[in-house]
C-alpha cells in the first residue's frame, strides 16, 4: 500500500487493521440482521419484517484508503447476501486485489466477488450505467458522485454516495493548546492531508490565536517529509502528478487571490530523494477569512487554513458555512461549549477534544449536504444500503380479513 500511494507505513498498517476490524464487525452482524415483529391489526394474524439482499452491487472505491474503504463496502454487502463487482482506483489496484484474494482464500465462492480494473471514466461509467447492477456505492469527489447519482437515477438504481469534505476544528480559549496543536497536526497532515475527513480548517479563538499559530507552525516545521517506507517519515508524497498540480495551484490561490498569510511550507520538494515522487511541504495559511477559496474548497493535500473568531456561535457559523458537512471537532474544557457545539455543528461526525479524523467501524460514517446523499457506511446503518425491507403477513384465521376495511363502521 505504501508503494502504491505513499502513505507512511504505520498508517498503511492502520488501513489494513481497519479492514480486519470491519470484517469481524460485519461477520457479527450476520448473526443479527435484525427485522422486527409487531402486533397485526386483525385477530389471528402475524406481522413481521425481514431484510433481503439487494442483488448485484457495484462498488467503486478510492485510492486514499485502498483496503479500509473497500472493506467498508464489500463485507456488509456480502453479509447481507449480495454478489458484488468491485472496482478499485486505478492508482491502487494491488491493495484491493489482496483484499479480494483474502476473500477467495477464506472460501467465498467463485463469482460472488468480482474484481474489475480500469479508469473511472471508462470502467466506472460502464458500471454506473449497467442494467445488471442494482446498486452503486461510490466513495469519491462530489463532482463524480453527482454524475453517478444522475446515471443511477436514469435507470432507477440504488445509489450510495460518500463524497468530499472541508472539515474544521474549533479551538476555544479554554482549550489545552498543546493537545489541540498535536491533534490539529495529525488531522491536517495524516495521509498527507489526503482524507475526506482531513482537518483543513482550524478555527481559533482570538484570545489564544497568536499562541496557537506560533506553536502550530513550529510543530509543523518539525514534520519530516519523505518515503513512506522510512520509519522516520511523518508525511509521505501525494498520490500523483495531477494531485500535486491541483494542490500547488491552491497554494498559489491562497497567496495571490485570497491574500492569506503563508505561515510555512508552500513549496514542492524536488531535489535529491524528492525527485522521485510528488512531495509537498506541509503548508499553513494563517489570518484566513471566511469565504476565501482555500477556506471553502476541498484541496485534498497537506494544506490547512487558520481562521480567527471571537465567539463560539461565530465559530460554528464558520464551520457550517461550506458546502460540505462531513466531520467537525472542538477543543474545549467547558462541557457547555462541547454540548452546544455537538448540537449546532451540522456534520455527520463530531469530535470533542480530538481531530476530525479517526472514525471507528461500529459507528455510522458519512456526512450532510454535498458530502453525501443521506446514506451511511460502517455501523449497523450500512445494512440499510445493502439490504431491502420485506414486510410479511401471516393470516391463520382461515377466512378473508380485509385489514382496515373490516374495521370501518358506516
Amino acid at each position: 500500500m505504501t508503494r502504491e500511494m505513499g502513505k507512511v507505513l504505520k498508517e498503511a498498517g492502520g488501513d489494513v487493521q481497519e479492514a480486519i476490524d470491519c470484517t469481524y464487525y460485519s461477520a457479527g452482524e450476520g448473526r443479527r440482521l435484525h427485522g422486527f415483529t409487531t402486533p397485526a391489526e386483525m385477530p389471528n394474524k402475524f406481522a413481521m419484517c425481514v431484510r433481503q439482499p439487494v442483488g448485484l452491487c457495484g462498488l467503486i472505491t478510492p485510492w486514499n484508503f485502498p483496503m479500509a474503504i473497500p472493506s467498508w463496502k464489500l463485507m456488509p454487502a456480502l453479509v447481507c447476501g449480495n454478489t458484488v463487482v468491485i472496482k478499485p482506483a486505478e492508482d491502487t489496484p494491488l491493495s484491493t486485489y489482496n483484499l479480494v484474494k483474502a476473500c477467495e482464500e477464506a472460501g467465498i465462492p467463485a463469482g460472488v466477488v468480482n474484481l474489475v480494473m480500469g479508469r473511472g471514466s471508462v470502467v466506472g461509467s460502464r458500471m454506473t450505467g449497467h442494467p445488471s447492477l442494482r446498486l452503486i456505492s461510490i466513495t469519491g469527489s462530489t463532482e463524480t458522485g453527482q454524475m453517478v447519482a444522475s446515471a443511477c437515477a436514469e435507470r432507477n438504481a440504488i445509489c450510495s454516495l460518500e463524497m468530499g469534505g472541508k472539515n474544521a476544528i474549533i479551538i476555544m480559549d479554554d482549550a489545552d493548546i498543546d493537545n489541540a496543536v498535536e491533534g490539529s497536526v495529525w488531522g491536517a497532515y495524516g495521509t498527507s492531508g489526503q482524507r475526506c475527513t482531513a482537518s483543513s480548517r482550524l478555527i481559533v479563538h482570538k484570545k489564544v490565536y497568536k499562541k496557537f499559530v506560533d506553536k502550530f507552525v513550529e510543530r509543523v516545521k518539525t514534520l519530516r517529509v519523505g518515503n513512506g517506507l522510512d520509519a522516520k517519515t511523518d508525511v509521505g508524497p501525494v498520490i500523483n502528478q495531477a494531485a500535486l498540480e491541483k494542490i500547488m495551484n491552491y497554494i498559489d490561490i491562497g497567496q495571490r487571490e485570497d491574500k492569506a498569510r503563508l505561515a510555512c511550507g508552500g513549496n514542492q520538494l524536488t531535489k535529491g530523494e524528492y525527485s522521485r515522487g510528488y512531495f509537498i511541504e506541509p503548508t499553513v495559511f494563517a489570518d484566513v477569512k471566511p469565504g476565501m477559496r482555500v477556506e471553502q474548497e476541498e484541496i485534498f493535500g497537506p494544506v490547512t487554513s487558520i481562521v480567527p473568531f471571537a465567539t463560539l456561535d461565530e465559530a460554528i457559523k464558520i464551520v457550517n458555512g461550506v458546502r460540505y458537512g462531513l466531520s467537525s471537532a472542538i477543543y474545549t474544557a467547558d462541557v457547555n461549549n462541547a454540548f452546544h457545539a455537538m448540537e449546532e455543528l451540522y456534520t455527520g461526525i463530531c469530535y470533542i477534544n480530538s481531530a476530525t479524523i479517526g472514525a471507528e467501524v461500529h459507528l455510522p460514517f458519512g456526512g450532510t449536504k454535498a458530502t453525501g446523499n443521506g446514506h451511511r457506511e460502517a455501523g449497523t446503518q450500512v445494512l440499510d444500503i445493502f439490504s431491502e425491507w420485506k414486510s410479511i403477513y401471516v393470516d391463520y384465521s382461515g377466512k378473508l380479513q380485509r385489514a382496515q376495511i373490516d374495521q370501518v363502521e358506516i
